[in-house]
C-alpha cells in the first residue's frame, strides 16, 4: 500500500511596497508646505502686483516685481522641515539613512522639475500678454539675460534644484552637530567668501571675471554652474546625514 503525497501550494507573496516610494508618500504629507502654500502665496502676490501696476497705469516700460522668489523660500523651508523633523521620525520607523535620503533627493528632483515647468509657461504667457497687460514682469526673470526659452527653462530648474540642495545640505549639519556645527559651518563659508573677495579686490581679478560673465555661453552660468553645486550640496549632505543621529 502506498500513500501519495503532494507537495504542499505556495501561495505567493503580495509584493511589498517599496520602501523609498513610503517615504515620498511620508514627505506628501506636508502638502500644504510642499505645494499648496507655494501656490497660494504667489497668487496672493501675483494679484497685489497686478492690482498695483494697473492703478499706476505703467507704461513706460516694464517694470519687475520680486513676489516669484516666495516659492523658492517655501522650497527652503520644506527641504530644512524634511531634514530635521521629517528624518528623525523616518528613522523611528525602520526607513534607512540611504532610503531616506534618496527619496528626499527624488523628491527635490521632481518638485523642481515641475515647478520650473509652471513657472517658465507662466513666463511665456506673461511675454505674449505683454506683462498680463499691465507691463509687469513677474515670472520672467531668465528674459533679462537670454532670449531662449531652453536654457530659461534649465535655469529655472537648476536654481530650484540648488535652493532644494541648500536646505538639504544645511539640515544634515543641523542634524549631525546641531547649532554649532550650523553657526562654524556659516561662519566658515562667510570667512572663505570674504577671503575671496579680499584676494579678487587685491588681484584687480573683478574686471576678468566680469568678462567671463558676459562672454561665455548664457548657458553656464545660468544652468551649469548652479547645477554643478546643487550636486555638491547634495553629495555633502550625504556624507552629512549618513552619520547624523536623531
Amino acid at each position: 500500500m502506498s500513500i501519495a503525497t503532494t507537495a504542499p501550494r505556495t501561495v505567493p507573496k503580495a509584493p511589498t511596497r517599496s520602501r523609498i516610494g513610503s517615504v515620498l508618500q511620508l514627505h506628501t504629507v506636508a502638502w500644504p508646505l510642499l505645494i499648496a502654500w507655494p501656490v497660494g502665496i504667489l497668487l496672493i502676490s501675483f494679484l497685489i502686483s497686478f492690482t498695483i501696476y494697473a492703478i499706476v497705469r505703467n507704461d513706460e516700460g516694464e517694470g519687475f516685481t520680486g513676489s516669484v522668489f516666495s516659492v523658492f523660500g517655501f522650497v527652503l523651508a520644506f527641504y530644512l522641515q524634511s531634514m530635521t523633523q521629517t528624518f528623525p521620525f523616518a528613522l523611528g520607523l525602520s526607513v534607512t539613512r540611504r532610503e531616506f535620503f534618496t527619496a528626499t533627493t527624488v523628491m527635490a528632483l521632481a518638485q523642481s522639475v515641475i515647478f520650473a515647468i509652471a513657472l517658465q509657461l507662466l513666463s511665456v504667457v506673461e511675454s505674449a500678454t505683454n506683462g498680463w497687460g499691465v507691463h509687469m514682469r513677474m515670472f520672467g526673470i531668465a528674459r533679462y539675460f537670454t532670449d531662449s526659452a531652453a536654457v530659461q527653462l534649465l535655469a529655472l530648474f537648476a536654481t530650484l534644484l540648488l535652493t532644494s540642495s541648500i536646505a538639504m545640505l544645511t539640515g544634515a549639519i543641523y542634524q549631525r552637530w546641531r547649532t554649532t556645527g550650523l553657526l562654524a559651518s556659516l561662519t566658515g563659508l562667510f570667512g572663505v567668501l570674504g577671503l575671496s573677495a579680499i584676494v579678487i579686490t587685491w588681484a584687480s581679478w573683478w574686471p576678468a571675471i566680469g568678462s567671463w560673465f558676459a562672454d561665455t555661453s548664457r548657458v553656464v552660468p545660468m544652468a551649469l554652474l548652479p547645477l554643478a553645486l546643487a550636486i555638491a550640496c547634495i553629495a555633502g549632505a550625504w556624507v552629512t546625514l549618513r552619520r547624523a543621529t536623531p
